[in-house]
């Protein structure tokens, strides 16, 4: 499955001196997989800056806590916040989440902003997720690394400018109806 060497090819990974939640767990490799390959078809990806501690250190998947897959564990303020304004907007399912940076900066009780280097040595990643796809900026490293529509990161405040900066560009986006072209 391609989708599986790519998480596999994440998980070899050194991005800087971000920690790998891929390198030593099948089980985040093998949710990062099943989703990408739930979310193949998306024509439209949100990208973040990077894993959070409580987010895809945890779950594997960019912008989702450990609570919103099994109920239990940690939260996430800005996982929490994306997916119900997702789900507001009624694009739950046909938008692809990722991060600049797929590896979590930062230890395990804190974040920090991804260093120029870690965004360079993720580039490839980024790129490969977005080959086909429309990219939404989600904060300003994302911005700075992308040339899309930008909105608000929706954390420290900033859900309702989020959600009103996603229904602007939602707006703008034309659904493209070509097929997306999936891992290689």
């Amino acid at each position: 499955m391609a989708d599986a060497q790519f998480a596999d090819r994440l998980a070899e990974a050194q991005i800087g001196a971000t920690f790998n939640q891929y390198a030593e767990s099948q089980l985040l490799r093998e949710r990062l997989s099943r989703y990408l390959d739930a979310r193949a078809e998306a024509e439209i990806v949100l990208v973040g800056e990077a894993a959070g501690y409580r987010g895809a250190r945890m779950s594997g998947i960019p912008f989702t806590s450990e609570r919103q897959l099994g109920g239990a564990g940690p939260a996430e303020a800005t996982a929490t916040i994306v997916h119900r304004v997702l789900a507001r907007l009624g694009r739950s399912e046909d938008v692809l989440l990722w991060n600049v940076v797929p590896t979590h900066p930062g230890t395990e009780t804190s974040n920090r902003r991804p260093r120029p280097d870690e965004v360079d040595a993720a580039r490839p990643y980024l790129d490969e997720v977005l080959q086909g796809r429309i990219a939404i900026a989600v904060g300003r490293v994302a911005e700075a690394a992308l040339d899309a529509p930008y909105v608000r990161h929706p954390s420290h405040g900033g859900a309702a400018e989020f959600e009103a900066g996603l229904q602007r560009a939602f707006a703008t986006i034309r659904r493209r109806r070509a097929p997306v072209r999936r891992f290689s």
